[in-house]
């Protein structure tokens, strides 16, 4: 009896209800950690670019920088993540994607560090070309680590880093300032310590890829071999390749545009230069919750064209404010061109479901943002010579407009249903 009334005390296991294994719980970790990992790396993508442009003048005075040199300065990150994005995919191949992205980060930590350490203008372009550079692999191999670890939610980790990389650019453009004067208007501090971010996300993203290992089993591990040859022939050669990658051009050229001008515009209107600056970070902060919301949103529908253009219709109702009462509803344009921004977030998302392998994801995203981001690169300095040559902002509005009735055009093509693997 005494044996019996034992037996009954034991837990049984219940068909509908098993017990979860070590196994899996392990697995959840290592997940959680690749998160927390890939956020923080998010993070990095561009406090480099931003907190470079609020101390600009203290840094042209501290360097001795002329005035072509500083305007060039502002066109480098374009270009860089044009040139070395591009060697992105090789590099997984070759070293795994992974051991790129700490490769990355470092090289993110080290540029911060040696530019807030130049004494001369060369040598400060040449620490933040090799920060930039960092930037620039970690940028394509961010899509194609939610695709290799995250294949089910898409959507959702990508929402979650771009709502980390917008909050990493608005904190690191709202902070610079208040560090450099706490430190006795030492620019160099202001710009430097944002390197400590970097390091800090090195053991962290070391420590999960190292329990991710550790925990897969060999039926749920990525297949580490690249995708066949043909794969890449097939990229260049997709009208769908070529269609996204001239849509994530143009939003950056509307993005940039608006980091770089849209201030300006107010200003030239009559708004304060404080309150100008205030409305840019409404223009960029929009992009913190909604970056979070619409991949989500994206992955849930079958052609993301209608997105993009409803995006773009924000844009274009958004330079039509500024062209008609620019002063006068300042705060609804801002919101307005805010929301256009968010074609990023989407931009990205695209290219995880434009593809159907990590391996064919690492090419689509070195081609589309390398080509993109060199297609963005005359946009800003056409607006500014626009504007210069005519002393007026109707001219620059017009291009701007036209720009955005294109990215219109050329969303609807990226959003349809196929994969650059279909030759489509």
């Amino acid at each position: 009896m005494q044996q019996a009334k034992n037996d009954r005390t034991l837990p049984t296991p219940s068909p509908d209800r098993p017990a979860p294994s070590p196994a899996g719980t392990a697995a959840r970790g290592a997940s959680w950690l690749l998160a927390a990992g890939l956020m923080l790396t998010a993070f990095n993508l561009r406090p480099a670019v931003s907190s470079l442009s609020p101390v600009l003048a203290e840094v042209r005075d501290g360097l001795g920088m002329n005035g072509t040199v500083a305007g060039a300065v502002t066109a480098v990150p374009s270009l860089c993540f044009a040139a070395f994005g591009v060697t992105a995919p090789r590099l997984a191949r070759r070293f795994g994607p992974s051991a790129v992205v700490t490769a990355g980060l470092a090289a993110i930590a080290a540029g911060l560090v040696l530019r807030s350490l130049a004494g001369e203008t060369a040598l400060f372009l040449a620490a933040s070309t090799l920060a930039l550079a960092g930037i620039a692999v970690n940028n394509v191999l961010m899509p194609v680590l939610t695709k290799r670890y995250f294949p089910d939610r898409v959507g959702t980790v990508t929402g979650l880093y771009s709502m980390t990389m917008a909050a990493g650019t608005a904190v690191a453009a709202a902070l610079t300032i208040p560090v450099t004067r706490a430190t006795g208007d030492n620019w160099r501090v202001g710009l430097g310590i944002w390197a400590l971010a970097a390091v800090a996300a090195i053991p962290l993203w070391t420590l999960a890829e190292r329990r991710h290992r550790a925990a897969r089993t060999p039926a749920h591990a990525p297949d580490p071999r690249p995708a066949p040859p043909a794969a890449a022939y097939r990229v260049a050669r997709s009208r769908t390749a070529w269609s996204l990658a001239g849509f994530f051009g143009l939003q950056a050229t509307a993005a940039y545009v608006s980091m770089g001008w849209v201030p300006q515009i107010f200003r030239d209107a009559g708004v304060p230069a404080a309150t100008a600056g205030v409305l840019l970070a409404v223009v960029m902060a929009i992009g913190a919750p909604l970056g979070f919301v619409l991949p989500r949103v994206a992955t849930r529908m079958r052609n993301q064209g209608p997105l993009t253009a409803v995006l773009g219709l924000c844009g274009l109702a958004g330079y039509a404010g500024l062209w008609i009462a620019p002063a006068g509803g300042a705060w609804a344009w801002a919101v307005l061109l805010g929301l256009a921004n968010t074609s990023f977030p989407v931009a990205l998302t695209l290219i995880g479901l434009r593809s159907r392998t990590p391996g064919g994801v690492a090419r689509l995203s070195a081609f589309a943002q390398s080509t993109g981001y060199l297609i963005s690169v005359p946009g800003p300095l056409l607006v500014g010579t626009l504007n210069e040559a005519t002393g007026s902002w109707h001219g620059p509005l017009l291009l701007v407009s036209a720009l955005m009735a294109v990215q219109i055009v050329l969303g609807f093509a990226a959003g349809r249903d196929r994969c650059v693997e279909d030759g489509a």
